[in-house]
């Protein structure tokens, strides 16, 4: 069971994960003249989504609901999240590689083309969507129903089993 302390700090290094993303996302620009140092915070980044989608995962694993068996109850709260989180990493590390090609040499002249353009917007709009998600899920995770028997739980196993 995920005990309040534990609950607390895993929350803080969520946030704090989605904080780093957030200000990588917002302030990246500023530094292209410095390639090198934006292919580190880039890198940082992708590991912090993943170490979110990670650490999210291991507390839906800790829940009783995961215990006792009922992962497509899960699976369908959290379905959302999921794909989410699949698809902003995806379009993260699609746009910081193609991003880092276009700029590693030429890296103060403008390399915007049609389709990074397009690219940077379908990501900023996906890490709208995870971080809302992300933060929404994290919050819901601290629900003691998830961590011990009840009786939705039960209603919900018995369904299952018919």
């Amino acid at each position: 069971m995920l005990q309040t302390g534990n609950y607390s700090l895993v929350l803080l290094i969520q946030l704090s994960l989605l904080i780093y993303d957030l200000f990588v996302n917002s302030f990246s620009e500023l530094l292209r003249g410095a390639p090198v140092i934006q292919l580190v915070l880039f890198i940082i980044q992708d590991i912090a989504i993943l170490f979110n989608v990670i650490i999210i995962l291991l507390m839906m694993f800790n829940t009783y609901v995961f215990q006792v068996g009922l992962v497509s109850v899960l699976l369908e709260r959290f379905r959302a999240l999921l794909f989410s989180s699949a698809l902003y990493l995806t379009l993260s590390i699609c746009f910081h590689c193609w991003l880092l090609n276009l700029r590693w040499l030429t890296s103060n002249r403008f390399v915007w083309t049609d389709g990074l353009q397009a690219l940077f917007v379908f990501q900023r709009t996906a890490a709208v969507m995870y971080y809302y998600l992300y933060k929404r899920t994290a919050e819901y995770m601290g629900d003691p129903r998830l961590y011990e028997d009840s009786m939705w739980l039960r209603d919900v196993f018995s369904k299952a089993r018919q």
